[in-house]
């Protein structure tokens, strides 16, 4: 398969090969220099972006205060009983 570079840089991926790797719009790639080459893997990062943030968020308060400040006080608890 042949491929060749725009003046702006960008390379037209095969068709067979966007099918078989799985490449849709917005799929990120990574490119490995080699010797005499370079190889292009799918996924840039592995990490998705929600984990890399995860814990990073410092909260005044528990995320349950918060929800009970944003849907209001919850309902008192039963016992589980029937009267």
């Amino acid at each position: 398969m042949k491929s060749s570079v725009s003046s702006k840089g960008q390379v037209t991926i095969p068709a067979e090969v966007r099918d078989r790797l799985g490449l849709r719009p917005g799929t990120s790639v990574k490119f490995e220099l080699r010797e005499g080459g370079v190889l292009l893997r799918k996924g840039g990062d592995d990490a998705h972006p929600v984990d890399r943030a995860f814990g990073r968020l410092k909260l005044a308060r528990s995320v349950d205060q918060t929800l009970d400040k944003l849907r209001g006080p919850r309902p008192p608890k039963s016992d589980g009983r029937t009267s």
